[in-house]
């Protein structure tokens, strides 16, 4: 990127960027404030609006697939009744922590990150963003860059190439670009997938819809919970908010933990469990095999979650089916199927799942050499190896996002706070152990996960370079580990810095 390319600006440093004003960005600046006041920081966001996911997403029925005592903020308790929360509540919530934090100030809408470049001379990142208004490019440094922007793409979702589909005389939506204008009352509704989106949507569009049909390849585990915690509800009443909160929310940490590690070390007993609970939602006779008994094993993909069985309830009442079949192709009127079946639809709704993104497709340079990130290896989940002074917010997948999103923030704010103690003015995680053996960062065999893994960081196969996907573990190696742990290099401040103009702290 040239210099004449850049609109002149006053010259503008921050200490810390946060790059994301969604769950993850709101939550990282409440900490950054709490644990380390001094600190100037900046937001940059590439939409308008705060909420990320919670504010992209618009179909119906829209909510969390994780408790909100878990996917809360662990400073901010939640004080909704619904444990299972709708994505209007989700993103008022956040948009009230930011409120009340004073974070909105710090936000620079429509910046969209393109490139950070790393100089270790001046010990500072050079970023680079475009305005999404007006397209102008802009720039400023900072000290430590903070990455919360997600792991999927916000432009964009994924769509297979289904044959026939300029034949279809019907409306094709995907759930990511979701229009408000649909009108599906009374209408013959066909929603491909089988994965978090489709179960929402299903329940949610029976409700007025003639008819919805969940057309799947290959069944998914589906799991039914309360969509209130009584145990949450009775001990809110009973004890402080914040009580109350912390004793929930590692409730659920510990139940989910058990769920994982019982599915990957019984998982005969993981299944019929989930099984047991599948036959009691349906009505007798149900073709449980066909539509409800996936060929992998329990939590090697995301387990769906439906509150109070809401799609169980609308396949019972017969306002929802499903279907297990392949699509051969689309027709003037619906969907052929490799059975030969015909699937007639009014609308279709294509909920096929999600293109990933790694450090929201931002390019990375450190002193002139650009870092290729499947190249990297990510320490404690958290960082890249050879990459200074930059951390990524990526949460579990086999529990809530933010838990490890705030144990990352938390991290990051020691880390910071050592630095200044010790006088030093980057860190990098070095990786120098070559009997470590590589494996994949995310351990899921999702299609949306093994469709991108090469773009992402490889993980090691022991710590620090291993992700446990346990909060407890994680909770040992980020609040109370040592810092100067040998693979984390510090280095000292540059002898001459150039002097920087700090953005209000």
């Amino acid at each position: 990127m040239t210099d004449a390319a850049i609109t002149e600006m006053p010259p503008e440093h921050v200490d810390v960027l946060i790059v994301g004003a969604g769950l993850s960005g709101i939550g990282a600046a409440c900490h950054l404030q709490e644990s380390c006041p001094g600190k100037s920081y900046a937001i940059l966001e590439a939409r308008e609006r705060i909420g990320g996911t919670w504010d992209l997403f618009r179909y119906p029925g829209i909510r969390s697939d994780s408790d909100m005592y878990t996917l809360g903020y662990v400073f901010r308790p939640w004080s909704e009744p619904k444990a299972i929360a709708d994505g209007s509540s989700i993103l008022s919530y956040v948009r009230q922590t930011a409120a009340e934090h004073g974070v909105e100030q710090h936000i620079r809408f429509q910046h969209r990150v393109v490139r950070l470049e790393w100089s270790s001379a001046q010990a500072r990142w050079t970023v680079y963003a475009r305005r999404e208004d007006t397209q102008q490019q802009v720039r400023m440094s900072a000290r430590f860059v903070l990455m919360c922007s997600g792991y999927y793409r916000y432009d964009e979702g994924y769509l297979p190439e289904f044959e026939g589909m300029e034949r279809y005389r019907g409306q094709i939506v995907h759930p990511q670009h979701w229009d408000e204008n649909l009108d599906y009352e009374g209408k013959r509704v066909v929603v491909i997938g089988s994965g978090a989106t489709a179960v929402t949507l299903v329940p949610a569009m029976a409700r007025s819809a003639g008819h919805v049909t969940m057309l799947q390849r290959s069944p998914t585990y589906i799991v039914s919970l309360p969509a209130e915690d009584p145990i949450a509800n009775f001990l809110r009443r009973h004890l402080p908010a914040k009580l109350a909160y912390a004793i929930v929310r590692w409730k659920n940490v510990l139940l989910t933990m058990a769920s994982f590690q019982l599915s990957r070390r019984r998982p005969r007993v993981a299944k019929w469990l989930i099984r047991r609970g599948v036959e009691r939602r349906l009505p007798p006779g149900y073709d449980i095999d066909t539509h409800f008994k996936p060929a992998y094993g329990p939590w090697h993909q995301r387990l769906c979650l439906v509150p109070d069985g809401d799609l169980f309830e609308a396949i019972g009442e017969g306002r929802a089916s499903i279907r297990t079949d392949h699509i051969d192709t689309f027709t003037e009127s619906g969907l052929r199927l490799a059975s030969g079946a015909h699937l007639d639809a009014d609308v279709i709704i294509t909920a096929t799942g999600l293109n990933l993104q790694i450090l929201g497709g931002v390019e990375l340079s450190v002193d002139g050499r650009e870092i290729a990130i499947p190249e990297t290896y990510g320490y404690k989940g958290m960082m890249l190896s050879g990459v200074p002074n930059l951390a990524l917010a990526f949460g579990y997948t086999n529990a809530s996002w933010t838990l490890k999103c705030d144990l990352t923030c938390a991290y990051v704010c020691r880390l910071l706070n050592h630095m200044d103690a010790r006088g030093y003015a980057a860190c990098a995680p070095e990786m120098s152990d070559h009997s470590v053996a590589d494996e994949p960062f995310i351990d899921f065999s999702s299609g949306y996960v093994l469709r991108s893994i090469d773009k992402f960081p490889k993980q090691g196969s022991r710590a620090p370079w291993r992700l446990f996907q346990n909060y407890a573990l994680d909770v040992l190696s980020l609040r109370f580990s040592q810092l100067e742990d040998g693979v984390m290099r510090f280095s000292p401040a540059p002898t001459q810095a150039p002097a920087l103009e700090h953005v209000a702290a």
